[in-house]
């Protein structure tokens, strides 16, 4: 037999306009099932080289070192059970010749088969030769399950066909080395031809072998199929243009819309345009969004951050005069400025506080009640918060009146990205004081991961007011988040109310917070008892906190430790975790880590242990000793605590590894007297709450030869 020959391999889908937002994640997707589906058949090693193409009208991959027929392999299968293959005298029974046959094999065969234990019986077993996949018989169902199993939503169909896809299908590219490898995928017969850029090419591309598509699409279809080869072109015109421009243009959208536009050029040319200068006079926030949502154009600033009158686009054709192209861009932008200067004086004109009275009739939610009614929620949620903070409780309760006033405006009405900016916006025209306006904007924030927090105890208060009223209200008609579901983004609420307690930080107990939303719901409303609100919140809270503080690096036990009971103060996360991360460090650590986990295990057996052991009722000297050392050291916790001072709370707990090890080591606990047994529990339950003040200790890796003595409990 032949060698089998390795070469370049060339799959080519070529298509109607894709969607652009998913076009890399789909090429990329593409590509990879097709050269799993190879080497799952033997046809290419795992880590021999391949690489996807993908561009508007196209999803292509090219694979390099892939055989035309995979080697042969040699196969050990169990045949029968030995107790089934032969009767009592040794002979073969029916089944026995029965499968042989169906393997076409001869009884003279089964003198190879060799005996092995299977489990508890013996049982047959032959080896034989099975014959490597051939390319040309499994390409095209290797091609077409990565077609069907591409990450789309929805798909369509088209013509008369039943055939299915994300859009519809026009040509199909098989070519391995310089051979068209035959098959059918999506109803199209695979072949050597495609084609290049709808306008600049120079017709159809017959390829001669798999190796030079790239270069003559380029060449010859003014085409640059490679996504990444694509993207990284655009970019660096982009930084040119604007240099040359003098100005600036990398906004926080900047690498999502490069990619977006990526997916809608195969020949790019970037072209700057110009709108007229009194347009600037609408909010930057505005004219940035419509052209960068709406065209997709780049927006030019100034060094200091100002929007400039011109905008850089990516235009799919790259010809000697495009005055045309910049002419038509400009022409289509203008309107869509206009109507943001229109929806914007319209706007000031009718006033922010004309829009509060229209969120009567603006649904929140239909359990919780309206706009308007959660507006008085919020007055009275944040004037409570800004009152603990010290801040201007009239100008919380302003704020929280005006907050979401802006969702009744044209201009939100056409952006909703806009909510908050535009409150602020219309907050200054009408005059309200700068903290109000700042408030107004930044109570939405943060907004995402990394986003800034609200700054100011003003803002701080009326942001935190409208994540918690969101929290409570909807755990409270019971919807909380479940598995992937999180359609009211109570997650990022959650986070969002951490990162402010924690990073601003502020003196603020959550579980405090909680109770004081709850509060604002008027009877009826919430169906959830308060108390089941509060703790669900609190385990809900705990988990989206431990989540932030490991992607911050903090060591799981450590966290695990810290967050062991809920901790309603936030702001002192921090300081804790670094105080118990530097005490695990010490030698006495481990000890107390060991004697937590025992005197845990101990109390499980008595949990309504109260933390009063009386005095008279301790008998041996190590119990009377770790009583004495316990009574001097829980005053001293209060003050650590109260100071904040975690490093020297820990210190203090280190002193009483002594006589914590003298009590395990002499002191039987569960002794059958009951009223010194109940009062031993007393004395470790009362050391166990001040341990817990801090962390508890017995979640924390420990080495065990540093655990105290081992008597008997």
């Amino acid at each position: 037999m032949m060698a089998a020959k390795r070469e370049t391999l060339l799959i080519e889908l070529r298509t109607e306009e894709l969607p652009p937002k998913a076009l890399a994640q789909l090429g990329e997707a593409f590509a990879r099932s097709v050269a799993e589906g190879l080497e799952k058949h033997g046809l290419r090693e795992a880590d021999a080289p391949w690489r996807m193409f993908a561009t508007p009208r196209r999803l292509a991959v090219r694979a390099e070192a892939v055989a035309s027929e995979a080697a042969s392999r040699e196969v050990t299968e169990k045949f029968l059970p030995v107790s089934i293959a032969f009767d009592e005298a040794g002979k073969p029974t029916p089944a026995m010749l029965k499968k042989l046959q169906a393997k076409g094999l001869e009884l003279a065969d089964a003198e190879k088969f060799t005996r092995k234990q299977d489990g508890k019986a013996e049982a047959l077993f032959y080896t034989h030769t099975v014959a490597g996949a051939k390319l040309a018989d499994v390409l095209a169902a290797v091609v077409q399950h990565a077609a069907a199993s591409l990450p789309v939503p929805k798909r369509m169909r088209w013509g008369a066909r039943e055939v299915e896809f994300v859009r519809p299908v026009h040509g199909l590219v098989m070519l391995h080395g310089a051979d068209v490898v035959a098959g059918e995928v999506l109803g199209l017969q695979a072949g050597r031809v495609t084609l290049g850029h709808r306008f600049l090419s120079s017709g159809e591309i017959s390829l001669a072998s798999a190796d030079e598509y790239e270069a003559r699409l380029r060449d010859e279809g003014k085409v640059i199929a490679g996504f990444v080869e694509r993207r990284s072109q655009i970019a660096k015109a982009l930084a040119a243009t604007a240099k040359a421009e003098q100005a600036q243009f990398q906004t926080a959208d900047a690498a999502a819309l490069l990619d977006e536009v990526t997916a809608l050029v195969e020949w790019p040319a970037v072209l700057v345009g110009e709108f007229e200068a009194e347009y600037l006079e609408v909010p930057a926030e505005c004219l940035i969004l419509t052209m960068q949502a709406n065209q997709k154009y780049f927006p030019l600033f100034e060094d200091d951050g100002r929007l400039k009158n011109r905008f850089m686009i990516v235009s799919n054709m790259e010809i000697a005069d495009p005055a045309h192209i910049i002419a038509g861009n400009q022409r289509v932008v203008r309107p869509r400025l206009a109507d943001a200067r229109f929806f914007f004086e319209q706007d000031k004109k009718r006033g922010l506080g004309s829009q509060v009275e229209k969120l009567a009739r603006v649904v929140y939610h239909n359990r919780l009640g309206s706009q308007g009614e959660r507006i008085a929620r919020l007055g009275q949620l944040a004037t409570a918060i800004a009152t603990r903070l010290g801040a201007n409780a009239e100008a919380a309760a302003s704020a929280a009146r005006l907050c979401k006033a802006d969702l009744c405006t044209e201009m939100v009405g056409e952006f909703p990205e806009l909510q908050g900016i535009m409150g602020r916006y219309y907050a200054q025209a009408a005059g309200e004081a700068p903290e109000i306006c700042n408030a107004i904007e930044a109570h939405y924030r943060p907004r995402f991961a990394g986003d800034e927090l609200p700054t100011g105890a003003l803002a701080c208060s009326l942001a935190l007011a409208d994540k918690l009223d969101a929290l409570v209200g909807f755990f409270g008609i019971n919807q909380p988040p479940t598995g992937e579901r999180d359609p009211y983004a109570l997650r990022r609420a959650a986070i969002g109310v951490l990162r402010i307690l924690m990073e601003t930080p502020l003196p603020l107990d959550l579980y405090d917070l909680i109770q004081t939303a709850h509060a604002g719901f008027a009877d009826g409303v919430l169906e959830v008892p308060r108390k089941s609100v509060a703790k669900n919140l609190m385990a809900f809270f705990t988990e989206r906190l431990r989540g932030l503080l490991r992607e911050a690096g903090h060591a799981p036990d450590v966290i695990d430790a810290v967050l062991a009971r809920a901790p309603s103060r936030i702001d002192f996360i921090p300081n804790r975790l670094k105080a118990v991360a530097d005490f695990r460090q010490r030698p006495e650590a481990a000890a107390l880590a060991a004697a937590h986990k025992r005197i845990a295990n101990l109390l499980k057996k008595a949990p309504d242990t109260e933390p009063c052991p009386q005095a008279e009722l301790l008998r041996e000297v190590p119990e009377r000793a770790l009583y004495q050392a316990v009574k001097k050291l829980a005053p001293q916790m209060g003050e650590f605590l109260e100071q904040q001072d975690y490093a020297g709370a820990l210190s203090a707990l280190a002193a009483l590894r002594e006589p914590v090890d003298a009590f395990f080591a002499d002191v039987m606990v569960m002794v059958e007297d009951e009223a010194l047994r109940t009062n031993r529990l007393a004395l470790l339950a009362w050391l166990a709450f001040l341990m817990e003040s801090i962390a508890n200790f017995a979640l924390l890796k420990s080495d065990e030869h540093s655990a105290p003595g081992s008597a008997a409990a």
